[in-house]
């Protein structure tokens, strides 16, 4: 069985997509079809970046068309949440919210050129 981790997203444009995550978040690039698919690899972790013109952009049959956003996310562990956040501001990247603290850590959730969603997370306790 394939030890690696598939994850799709719908993005709005391919190469503005890679760059971000290879700029900012430390990922290889393993493709670049710009405009319509990329992918890039961080670890076990390979992301397609499906454009518009991607096959997975396609309408569906009731004429819904796939596209970026939504609430689903990867989630990411990071040993110092204000600092990787400082770094990322820096950088210019945009974020959905302000840090938010909870029982179990806390989070902030980045957003990609499309509007996907990133969560940093760094747990309760650590550092």
């Amino acid at each position: 069985m394939d030890e690696q981790v598939h994850v799709r997203y719908m993005v709005s444009d391919v190469a503005k997509s890679v760059a971000f995550y290879t700029e900012h978040l430390g990922f290889a690039v393993e493709t670049n079809f710009a405009p319509a698919f990329g992918s890039v690899t961080r670890g076990n972790l390979r992301l397609l970046l499906a454009g518009p013109q991607s096959s997975a952009g396609r309408p569906m049959a009731d004429g819904a068309v796939p596209g970026p956003g939504g609430w689903n996310r990867l989630h990411f562990i990071v040993p110092d949440l204000e600092a990787e956040v400082s770094r990322l501001k820096g950088e210019g990247c945009e974020f959905r919210n302000e840090m938010i603290s909870g029982p179990g850590g806390s989070q902030i959730l980045l957003l990609d050129p499309s509007g996907n969603i990133i969560e940093l997370f760094q747990p309760a306790g650590q550092r």
